[in-house]
């Protein structure tokens, strides 16, 4: 396995790996062998090995790992024993902990009892040699447990220092989700107001455009009236797209939101395309309403009055506001062209973001047919979310 390494980190790397051996290579030359034929000489392929290993600890530490294992079975192989080039070897095992693959991490806690073992043997293959017997058995097992020890700490560092790393992307990637979700919440805000915005200003011009069309012969007058409406619902429809626009821009800026003084505009649009409305509140809100409850009773009324005004019949639209202490009980009621229609009729996503509105702040809103007529009611909570 070979990691992806900047330029920089290959590059120091790389002269580690050089400075290294230049200075580890003076130092072997002049240190004595244990049987080595060659004398101090057998040193050089042992520290080119080592350096090497060093130098690819980062980029590939199982090759590392390997190259490292030649290097110490080259220096048995030459007599030499253990030396300053050694120190080579923690390096790697350091780096196949904290960096290597899930084989190449269990491959270097391996090498670490392995290697402590290998070290102990081939120190006392001299000792009995020598002597013939294996007398000194203390001695041999402290010389395992130190090996052991410093084989064994490095490669526990490097383990400490994958969890670190481990658990820093693991905070990076819940980052990088907590804010796709909020950017994906945002999305679907600014796109349930783009629909209200959008659909009610439309299913007003529209039936503006229809009333001018036929009163155009008969009442100049009323063909003025419905164009000065249409234009100044395309002219609020625009300004809310602009602000909707740069939000999208500039996440961080909140604009203003509809509240409960608009309504008597929203009112006032329904009414001028030509749809007869009935608005009774009782009881009023006697206290200060959350901004949330306000945007969300604003928005399912221009949407079920959009509704009314697209799909309604000639009978108007009757809505009711109750503001308890606790919640407020909202309906709107209109009668349905074609009530088989109505029935049949797919829900679209204005209903489905009625209700998502409604949900958002802990209520509840149904939207159906109801005999001779298509009902929207619904109760919000004043205060916090519903459990």
């Amino acid at each position: 396995m070979f990691r992806k390494l900047r330029p920089s980190q290959a590059a120091v790397d790389a002269a580690v790996a050089m400075l290294f051996a230049l200075v580890a290579l003076p130092y072997e030359l002049n240190t004595g062998t244990m049987t080595s034929p060659i004398g101090g000489w057998s040193a050089v392929p042992v520290v080119f090995l080592l350096a090497g290993a060093l130098g690819l600890r980062r980029f590939s530490p199982g090759l590392a790992l390997a190259v490292a294992w030649v290097g110490a079975v080259v220096q048995m192989g030459l007599g030499r024993g253990p030396s300053f080039a050694d120190i080579a070897i923690f390096a790697v095992l350091y780096a196949t902990a904290a960096y290597g693959s899930r084989r190449v991490f269990w491959l270097g806690l391996s090498s670490v009892v392995l290697g402590a073992g290998t070290i102990t043997a081939y120190l006392f293959r001299w000792a009995y040699l020598g002597t013939g017997s294996l007398s000194d058995i203390p001695t041999l097992i402290f010389v395992l447990l130190a090996a052991l020890f410093a084989l064994g700490l490095s490669w526990t560092a490097g383990a400490l220092v994958r969890t670190a790393l481990r658990a820093r992307a693991n905070r990076a990637a819940q980052s990088r989700a907590e804010e796709e979700t909020a950017a994906e919440q945002e999305r679907t805000r600014i796109a349930r107001d783009m629909h209200d915005i959008v659909a009610h200003s439309l299913a007003v011009i529209i039936a503006q455009s229809d009333g001018a069309r036929y009163a155009a012969a008969s009442d100049p007058k009323a063909q003025s009236d419905a164009l000065g409406t249409i234009s100044s619902t395309a002219r609020a429809a625009l300004s809310d797209v602009r602000l909707l626009l740069t939000q999208m821009r500039h996440s961080q800026a909140e604009g203003p939101q509809p509240t409960l003084a608009d309504l008597e505009q929203l009112y006032a649009q329904v009414r001028a395309a030509g749809t007869p409305l009935r608005v009774d509140v009782d009881p009023a809100p006697t206290a200060e309403v959350p901004a949330s409850v306000q945007l969300a009773v604003y928005r399912i009324l221009q949407e079920a009055l959009t509704n009314a005004i697209r799909h309604g019949g000639d009978g108007g639209v009757d809505v009711a506001l109750a503001w308890h202490p606790d919640r407020i009980d909202l309906s709107v009621r209109n009668d349905l062209v074609d009530v088989s229609t109505g029935e049949k009729r797919a829900p679209g996503h204005g209903l489905i973001g009625m209700r998502e509105r409604a949900q958002l702040i802990g209520g509840r809103l149904d939207a159906a047919p109801a005999g001779t007529s298509f009902l929207v009611s619904g109760s919000l909570p004043i205060g916090a979310p519903a459990a």
